[in-house]
């Protein structure tokens, strides 16, 4: 989560933007299992909508 404060778009976290019916989101990954799914408030700020395993988030 430190990282993304630093750098939303650090490789390591693999941020990318959804498509579908989340395609108003991102997503970026805390470790192998969690995600985060998120919007940009503005620039600099996001919202996080929520936190868990892939399958949970998605």
């Amino acid at each position: 989560m430190e990282q993304f404060t630093i750098d939303p778009f650090a490789p390591s976290l693999k941020t990318h933007k959804l498509s579908g019916k989340l395609k108003e989101f991102w997503s970026f990954s805390v470790d192998y299992n969690e995600r985060v799914l998120f919007y940009f408030i503005e620039e600099g700020k996001a919202m996080f909508v929520d936190i868990g395993s892939h399958d949970e988030v998605y």
